[in-house]
């Protein structure tokens, strides 16, 4: 995948992508995504590339083939640092570097990267320069529209257009300005106004950069508006909590066949991946079910299957035999509680 792989008329590769989440998009939950879409581009949570240098390396960056196309974000804020662990993130075969300029969490701003790194655009242009100078994939970055309740314009176009200069080619814009004082970054995430029109505008005055879109986007009505106008769009927490969104996106956006598998399908090859996976590495498999909580997201019945796959007090038992007391919750006529599940361990984990 390359920023110039695509010629007007032709998809982006960033076309449509589910954001890097912190303790979600995980390497399970992008292996079930990739069940549901073959071409969406998956991110990794944000990685400190400090985390991956020092000792950390396979934990950090080991993933499965089946996502490509799977992009790794970096957190930092030292050119050598992040060149190194871009490195090693090419190594590994990830098919984009993306550069974090948009978490506002104090832990992040205490490490002066993520959201506060747009207050310094020079350093964020070192810092792209020399990972594109030690990888041969893509190095992109996300970023907010803004800090705090500035909400001037030219802060993000010169941030943009410095970026640029330096080699910077793919933008993925989140529609809101980062507060970095007085929210948290769950209130990051709903409080500050979107602002679409601030995106287009980046891509009216860099008409040659791709530029994506993220923010607030829950239906396919939007989406569609915003690929009119701009090169991408970046799906997040309604990617997580309605997963079977994304079995519709080949054909919608893509042109392809939508997902071939039904839900039932989808559940059952991720219980042989938890399987694989307890096998291989020992890997619970709740830390793994909790990706899939959202699979049967509003059909009736659905809040059993969920208690049943939720459910701390069966959490010793083999990832098989919770499967089938859930199917068999799901098959259950009206809300009564599970057959075969006792009273007692019905309630949500």
């Amino acid at each position: 995948m390359t920023e110039d792989s695509f010629s007007p008329g032709s998809h982006s590769p960033w076309r449509m992508s589910i954001a890097p989440m912190m303790d979600w998009t995980d390497r399970h939950c992008r292996y079930f995504h990739r069940l549901l879409t073959r071409q969406t581009l998956l991110y990794t949570e944000m990685v400190n590339a400090g985390a991956i240098i020092h000792g950390g390396t396979e934990r950090h960056l080991r993933f499965n083939l089946e996502e490509h196309p799977v992009a790794l974000q970096l957190g930092g804020n030292e050119p050598g640092p992040l060149a190194e662990a871009a490195r090693l993130g090419a190594q590994w075969g990830y098919d984009e570097i993306n550069l974090n300029c948009g978490c506002p969490s104090d832990r992040v701003q205490r490490g002066a990267f993520g959201a506060s790194l747009m207050k310094a655009p020079m350093v964020v242009a070192d810092c792209v320069k020399a990972m594109k100078d030690v990888v041969d994939v893509p190095v992109t970055v996300k970023h907010r529209i803004g800090i705090d309740k500035n909400e001037d314009y030219a802060f993000v176009r010169d941030f943009v257009g410095t970026v640029a200069d330096a080699g910077c080619t793919v933008f993925i814009v989140h529609a809101r300005n980062a507060w970095l004082q007085g929210l948290s970054p769950k209130e990051n995430r709903d409080i500050p106004p979107l602002r679409y029109e601030v995106v287009r505008q980046l891509k009216n005055d860099f008409p040659h950069l791709v530029v994506a879109i993220n923010g607030g986007i829950q239906t396919d009505a939007v989406v569609q508006e915003q690929l009119a106008l701009l090169d991408g769009v970046m799906i997040g927490r309604e990617a997580y909590h309605n997963p079977w969104w994304l079995a519709r996106w080949d054909a919608l956006y893509y042109g392809g066949q939508p997902c071939p598998l039904t839900r039932e399908e989808v559940e059952e090859a991720m219980v042989s991946y938890m399987e694989q996976e307890a096998a291989r590495y020992g890997t619970p498999w709740p830390h793994i079910a909790r990706h899939m909580l959202g699979l049967r997201h509003s059909l009736p019945g659905a809040r059993i299957w969920r208690q049943v796959w939720s459910n701390h007090l069966l959490k010793d038992r083999p990832a098989r035999e919770v499967h089938a007391l859930a199917k068999e919750s799901y098959a259950a006529p009206g809300p009564e509680t599970p057959q075969g599940v006792p009273d007692s361990m019905t309630a949500a984990g």
